[in-house]
Formats: structure tokens, sequence, C-alpha cells
């Protein structure tokens, strides 16, 4: 019994997270005491990220159609309209305050870091917004997925989901459904396959980047994280009020009832594992029906990541800050799209971020190396995500249900008490 233990606690030490923290900081030392030999293990780094890419355009259509498809299916109706309404409109919002926290506090500068990706230039953008829109829409959908133009997938896949959803609600059946979904749980065990390798391709990668630049990569780290915790704070100054004005309660009073839920995605930085306590806590702390509660929950988790977005576009800003690559005002609005975007079909694989990174990378023609970084803080980064996610959703129910007629305000503040399983 206590051999058992011990190997549970060993595995549990040794997790894919810690070899990647373990991974970020060996690479970071190792780095800055070599100097430029660290270069020579570049190539390692740059195998890893490529076994990433190879997968990558296929992921993200596969979610992107598998999360669709599940909500054109259930999602049919007011309760649905309001639920897009309120998700699109709070994840814009959380998108450019990424890009202007990213634009003022500059969390990028002050390293240099070198790539073989060349971004377009000005001259190869669209200059027409008739262009722009033309070139949203793709004539052949595999030549699209062969060249990594990523908006013409995710247009396809959209339609490909909102379709899907509709054959089966018509017909009754989902195989379609399944397929895809069975074709994405496919695709996301070659990403765990690779994944198993992420410790040795950060360490390369970390290596390279220190050992040009020495242990100064350390401070921009710290600015990415602030800035998170300063879009989070005003995020919740933001979003908090609004909610309390539109459902005519006390915003203050969220403060206390969103403590355990937030906890638990600082702790687990998992919005699926903190699923079930917020959709419990939705209905008997913040007064949301149950029906409203046990649709929502599921439809944000997937789809509304407002802490998620708002480090999308962070990141893709650090990219070009740290590479010294300008991007174009065409380029900045593909950025919020393209962030946008990827919350539609969230990535649920350890070390998932790799992905979207990397996705946003090649999509807006900025030099990879710049991930690495930005991997190894993952475990930080993602518990400000999380912890935004998780709370907005609930905001999201509560709009809904207040649209809906359905907000118990006595329950929300605390004059009765419901059970979840009676609600």
């Amino acid at each position: 019994m206590t051999a058992v233990r011990e190997k549970k606690k060993t595995r549990k030490l040794f997790s894919l997270t810690t070899q990647i923290l373990v991974a970020t900081v060996g690479g970071i030392v190792f780095g800055s005491l070599v100097g430029p030999w660290a270069a020579n293990l570049k190539v390692f780094g740059d195998i890893f990220i490529r076994l990433i890419q190879m997968s990558v355009v296929l992921l993200v259509m596969t979610s992107v159609s598998s999360a669709i498809g599940n909500v054109s299916n259930k999602g049919a109706g007011k309760m649905g309209l309001h639920t897009f309404k309120w998700t699109i409109l709070l994840t814009l919002v959380s998108a450019f305050l990424g890009l202007g926290l990213a634009t003022f506090i500059q969390p990028g500068s002050g390293i240099r870091i070198g790539g073989t990706v060349v971004a377009k230039t000005a001259a190869q953008m669209p200059t027409k917004w008739t262009d722009i829109l033309l070139g949203f829409v793709p004539t052949n959908v595999l030549n699209a997925m062969s060249s990594g133009t990523m908006v013409p997938c995710i247009l396809f896949a959209i339609l490909f989901g909102v379709a899907m959803g509709s054959y089966a609600r018509h017909s009754g059946k989902t195989i379609v459904n399944e397929v895809v979904e069975g074709f994405n749980a496919v695709i996301m065990n070659i990403i765990k396959i690779v994944m198993k390798i992420a410790p040795i391709g950060v360490f390369c990668l970390l290596a390279n980047v220190s050992g040009a630049i020495g242990f100064k990569v350390v401070i921009p780290m710290s600015k990415f994280l602030l800035l998170l915790l300063i879009g989070d704070i005003i995020q919740f100054l933001v979003y908090g009020p609004l909610t309390g004005l539109i459902c005519k309660i006390n915003p203050l009073k969220m403060v206390g009832k969103y403590a355990k839920m937030s906890i638990m995605a600082l702790t687990t930085t998992s919005s699926a594992i903190c699923l079930p306590t917020k959709i419990e806590d939705s209905v008997t702390k913040f007064g949301v029906s149950r029906k409203v509660a046990d649709f929502t929950g599921p439809i944000t988790m997937a789809m509304c990541s407002n802490g998620a977005v708002q480090c999308y576009v962070a990141a893709i800003l650090f990219m070009s800050q740290s590479t010294g690559i300008h991007l174009s005002a065409y380029q900045l609005v593909m950025a919020i799209l393209l962030s946008c975007l990827m919350c539609m079909g969230t990535i649920v694989v350890p070390g998932g971020m790799v992905i979207v990174y990397t996705f946003l990378a090649t999509s807006l023609g900025l030099p990879i190396e710049s991930i690495a970084v930005l991997i190894g803080i993952d475990w930080f980064s993602g518990m400000f995500r999380t912890v935004m996610n998780v709370d907005v959703d609930v905001m999201v129910s509560m709009l809904v249900s207040n649209d809906l007629g359905e907000l118990d305000r006595d329950v929300y503040n605390e004059k009765k008490t419901v059970e979840y399983a009676q609600a």
C-alpha cells in the first residue's frame, strides 16, 4: 500500500507541468551559463514546434466544428441567442482590453528574439476592405489547410459545425458529430504524444534564447504576468458592476460568492475541473435557474474564455515586440479576430496553449522562437486566464437568466436557499 502511494506521489510530483517548469528554469540557466553555444540546441526545439504545427490546422478545425455542432444541436431558441449575444460581446471587449494593455505595458520590450519566419509585409496585405472580406472565404478549403491560411479554415469549420448540428437536430442522427469528435480526439492524442517531449523542446528553445540575451529574458516574463493580472482586475471591475446594473443586484456581494470557484481556478488552472462547482454555485449562490445554468455552463466553458482571449492578444503583441516585427492595422484586426475564434474550440490537452501560440504565430507570420518564453510561464498565466474565464462564465449565466426572467434575486441576496438538485 505504501509503495502504491509513493508511486502516485512521484507521478504527481513529476507531472508534465512540473517538467515544463523545471525545463524552463534549466533552459534559462543553462543558456545563460554557456552563452552562444546553446544555439546548437535550437534544432531540437524546432523539431518539437514542427511536430505541433503538423496537427494544428486539423485540431483547430475539428475543435471549432465540434463545439459549434453540439451547441447547434442543443442551443436552438431564445436561450441560445442570449448566450451567444453576451458571449460575443464580452469576448470582444476582453480582446480589445488585451490589445490596449499590451500596447501600453509592452511585455515583449527589453529582449530581442531572432527568427527564421518572416512576417508578411504591408505590400502582401490586402488594401481594400472587399479584398479582406474575400480573403476570409476559401475557394478550396484543402488549399487553405495546406497553406495554413487559418481564417478561411475556421470559417469553413464554423459553417460545417452549424450544418452538422442542423442535420443532427432534424434527422435525429448524430453519427457525423461522433465522427468529428472522434477525429478530434485522435488528433488530440497525437498532440498528447508530442507533448511528452515538450520539456526537452522548451529547454532547447529557451537555452537558445537565454544564450543570446542572458537572464534579461526573465523581465518580460514578469511584465506579461503583470499585464494579465491588471487585465483581470479591470475586467472584474467593469463586468461586475455592469452585470449588477443590468440584473438589478448589488455587485459587491459577488466577491464572496466567487471565492470557492476562484480558488479552484487558481489551483487547478482548468475550467473543465471547475465546471461542476461553477454550475452548482450559479444556482445556489447567484440565483441562476437550474435550466439556464445547465445550458450555459458547458457552452461558456468552451466558448466564453475572456481571460484566455485577453492572453491570446497579449501573446501576439509579445511575440511582435520581442522579435522587433511591426504589426500592421490589418494584422491587429486579424489578431483580435483569430483570438476570439480560438475561444470557440478550447484546446483541452495538457500544454494546449502551445498549440494556440503556434497557431497564432503561424497565422500572423511571426517567428515561432518567441513561443518558448510564453510556454515557460504558461502555468502561471493559466492561473489568471482560468479565474477570469470561470468568473465571467457565471456573469453570462446571470445575464441570460435575467433576460429570460428566471434570475432569483432572493437567492442572490441570501433571503432564501435552494439546492442544486431541487432547482
